[in-house]
C-alpha cells in the first residue's frame, strides 16, 4: 500500500541546487555563451529566408545567391561545432558533479550512527547515493543551459513577430501562454509522483536485494513464490507510479498538439489575409512561419528538460533529508579524543531501551578491569547483545554511564575509541576481496609477512594453504566460497592484527566443530591475552577461564562471578551448566574434577598482550 505522498520541499532543496550550480559556475558560463552563439547562428536560416524570397527571388538579384549560401554555410558550421563543444564542455561537469555527489553521500552515510541503519534498508540508502545523485545532470549539464538559451532565442524571435505582424503575433502569445500555463499545471503533478518513484524504487531494490543476499534461505525454505509475489507488488507499485507520469506527459504532448494545430490555423488564416491584403510579403509569411518555430521550440523543450529538473529537485530533496541526519563525526565535535586506552571498563546503573517505555536493559551495573575476560551468558533476548553494542558504543545508554578508563563514553570521540577495538562475531563479515584483504583490512598497510603469521596463529593457514591461489583468493561476496568456521578463524586472524585494547567475542567458536574449536582455542586464549575481553557464549566450556561471568535476564545482571563461584551458588548458571553437560559430563568427566582456571591459564590471562609484532 502507497504510503502518503510527500510534498517536494522546493525552498529546502533550492539552496543546494544554488551550491552546485554556483560550484560550476565557470563551465556554466562558457556553456552560456556557446549555446548563446549557437542561438544566434540559428537565427540566420529564417532570416534569410525574407531575402531568399523577397530580394532575390523576386527582385531577380541572383549574384547574391551565393553570398546568401555562404552565411547559411558559415552559421551551420557555427551551429555544428558549438553544439559538439558544448556537450563536451557541459556533459563531462555533469558525469564529473554525479561521482563527486556520490562520493559526497556515500561519505555522509558510511558515518551516520548504527541505529540509523538497524531502521533503513541498505537499498534504499544506495539508491540515494547511485540514482538520486544521475538527476543533477540537468542542472550542471545541457539540460539548465539550453533552458535558458531557448528562451534567448525565444525573446529574439518574438520581438522579430511583433515586428513582421503584432496582430497575429499578440494572438499567438496568448496561445502560448495557455501553453504555459498547463504545463505549469502538468509540472505540480509530477513532482510529487517522481519523488515517490524514487521512494518506491529505493523500497524494491533494497527487497531485493535482501532477498538476493538471502538466496540460501529462500530455496531451504522454499519462498521463491513469496519472494516473487513480493517483488511482484513493488513493480506493480512503480508500474502505477510511472503510468500516472506518462498520463501527466502524454497531457503535456497533447496540449502541445493543440498549441502547434492552433497557431498553425492562425497562421493560415490572419497571415493569408495579410499576404493578400499587401501587409505581408511572401518572405515576411515564409521568416515569419521559421520564427514562430523558434519561439514554440523551446516552450516545447521545457516539456522536457522541465521534467528533467524536476526529476533532479525531487533527487535533491531525498539526498537533502538523509544529510540532514546528524553524522557520528558532528556529534564528535567537541568531544575529547583518547589519547591511550588501558581498558578499564564499567557500566553505572545503565538503562536502555530500543522503544519508549520497553527498556532492555535495567540499572546494570559492573567493572571489568584491564586486561580481564567478562563472560556475558543468558537465554536469547536477555540483553547480552545490547551489553556489547554499548561497549562498542554502536548506541549510548539513556540512563546511566558507560565509562571507559574512568570517562564517559558518550563524551569521547568515537574513532579514538573504536580505533582501539576487535571483533569476532557470530556470522562474521567477510569483504568480497581476497583472504588477505579481510585479515589485514583494520591495517591494509599490512605486509604479506605479518598476515602470513597472524594466520598461523589464528589456525587458518593450514586451509588457506590448501587453496590454488592461498592468500590471494577471492571469497566472494560475504564469504560465501568458505565455511562457517572458515569464516570465523580469518575473523579471528583480522582481530588479531588489529591488535585491540578491548575485544568482543561473540560466539566466537559457534561456527565450529569439535575438532576446529579446540584447534583455534589456543589462538583465541593468546588473542585474549593483556586484553579487555567481552565474550557471549552459548557454549559454557569456552569461558570457564573468564575473571567473572555475569548472568543476565531479563535485560538484568541475576548472577555474577567465577564459574567455580556461579556453580557453587546453585542458581540460574547453575541450571543452564547442567542442562548443557548433563550427558557430557557422565560420558567424559572424571567425578570431582575441577573446572576453575589453573593458577597459570590465570596467570598467562594477564601476560603482556599478543601483539603482530610479537609474531
Amino acid at each position: 500500500m502507497d504510503q502518503p505522498k510527500k510534498k517536494l520541499r522546493l525552498s529546502s532543496v533550492a539552496q543546494e541546487a544554488r551550491d552546485i550550480i554556483w560550484t560550476r559556475r565557470w563551465r556554466l558560463a562558457v556553456g552560456l555563451v556557446l549555446i548563446i552563439i549557437n542561438r544566434l547562428a540559428a537565427l540566420v536560416l529564417p532570416a534569410s529566408s525574407k531575402i531568399l524570397i523577397d530580394e532575390i527571388i523576386g527582385k531577380g538579384q541572383g549574384q547574391y545567391l551565393s553570398w546568401l549560401a555562404l552565411a547559411v554555410g558559415v552559421a551551420t558550421l557555427i551551429q555544428a561545432t558549438t553544439t559538439f563543444t558544448l556537450s563536451q564542455v557541459l556533459s563531462l561537469a555533469a558525469q564529473r558533479a554525479i561521482a563527486e555527489m556520490r562520493k559526497s553521500v556515500e561519505q555522509h552515510v558510511i558515518r551516520l550512527p548504527v541505529s540509523y541503519f538497524d531502521s533503513t534498508k541498505s537499498g534504499v540508502l544506495i539508491s540515494r547515493i547511485m540514482t538520486d545523485a544521475e538527476g543533477i545532470r540537468n542542472l550542471v549539464g545541457t539540460g539548465l543551459v539550453q533552458l535558458i538559451g531557448g528562451l534567448f532565442t525565444a525573446t529574439i524571435a518574438l520581438s522579430v513577430l511583433f515586428y513582421l505582424n503584432w496582430k497575429l503575433t499578440s494572438l499567438t502569445l496568448i496561445v502560448l501562454l495557455s501553453y504555459g500555463a498547463t504545463l505549469a499545471f502538468f509540472f505540480k503533478k509530477l513532482r510529487p509522483l517522481f519523488r515517490r518513484r524514487g521512494e518506491i524504487n529505493a523500497e524494491v531494490t533494497g527487497r531485493l536485494s535482501e532477498a538476493l543476499g538471502g538466496v540460501r534461505v529462500v530455496k531451504a525454505y522454499t519462498a521463491e513464490r513469496r519472494e516473487d509475489r513480493i517483488f511482484a507488488r513493488g513493480v506493480h507499485r512503480i508500474l502505477r507510479n510511472v503510468n500516472k507520469t506518462i498520463t501527466a506527459i502524454s497531457g503535456v504532448s497533447s496540449a502541445t498538439s493543440l498549441i502547434v494545430g492552433s497557431i498553425s490555423i492562425l497562421m493560415m488564416v490572419i497571415g493569408g489575409r495579410a499576404i493578400l491584403s499587401g501587409e505581408m510579403t511572401l518572405g515576411d509569411f515564409i521568416s515569419y512561419i521559421f520564427f514562430t518555430g523558434m519561439v514554440a521550440a523551446p516552450l516545447i523543450q521545457i516539456s522536457s528538460i522541465g521534467t528533467q529538473i524536476t526529476e533532479a529537485f525531487a533527487g535533491l530533496d531525498r539526498i537533502r533529508e538523509l544529510r540532514l541526519e546528524s553524522t557520528e563525526q558532528e556529534q564528535d565535535e567537541g568531544r575529547e579524543p583518547l589519547r591511550d586506552i588501558r581498558g578499564d571498563l564499567a557500566f553505572e546503573d545503565v538503562t536502555f531501551e530500543y522503544d519508549k517505555d520497553v527498556p532492555v536493559l535495567k540499572n546494570v551495573s559492573f567493572t571489568a578491569p584491564a586486561g580481564s575476560t567478562t563472560a556475558l551468558v543468558g537465554s536469547s533476548g536477555s540483553g547480552k547483545s545490547t551489553m556489547i553494542s554499548l561497549v562498542m558504543a554502536f548506541n549510548h545508554p539513556q540512563v546511566g554511564r558507560v565509562l571507559i578508563d574512568g570517562k564517559n563514553l558518550a563524551d569521547v570521540r568515537l574513532d579514538t575509541y573504536r580505533s582501539r577495538l576487535g571483533i569476532v562475531l557470530q556470522d562474521n563479515f567477510l569483504f568480497d576481496g581476497t583472504i588477505a584483504d579481510n585479515i589485514a583490512y583494520a591495517h591494509p598497510e599490512s605486509n604479506r609477512e605479518l598476515i602470513e603469521k597472524v594466520g598461523k596463529v589464528a589456525h587458518c593457514d593450514g586451509f588457506v594453504r590448501g587453496f590454488e591461489d592461498g592468500y590471494d583468493t577471492v571469497v566472494g561476496e560475504r564469504g560465501v566460497k568458505l565455511s562457517g568456521g572458515q569464516r570465523q578463524r580469518i575473523a579471528i586472524a583480522r582481530a588479531i592484527l588489529a591488535d585491540p585494547a578491548i575485544l568482543i567475542l561473540d560466539e566466537a567458536t559457534s561456527s565450529l566443530d569439535s575438532e576446529s574449536e579446540a584447534l583455534i582455542q589456543d589462538g583465541l586464549e593468546r588473542l585474549r591475552q593483556g586484553r579487555t575481553t567481552f565474550v557471549i557464549a552459548h557454549r559454557l566450556s569456552t569461558i570457564q577461564s573468564a575473571d567473572q561471568i555475569l548472568v543476565i535476564e531479563g535485560g538484568e545482571i541475576r548472577e555474577r562471578g567465577t564459574h567455580s563461584e556461579l556453580l557453587a551458588v546453585e542458581g540460574r548458571y547453575r541450571e543452564l551448566y547442567d542442562k548443557q553437560y548433563k550427558l557430557e559430563r557422565n560420558r567424559f568427566i572424571n567425578p570431582g574434577e575441577d573446572f576453575s582456571p589453573s593458577p597459570a591459564s590465570a596467570s598467562t590471562k594477564r601476560s603482556r598482550p599478543l601483539r603482530p609484532s610479537d609474531l
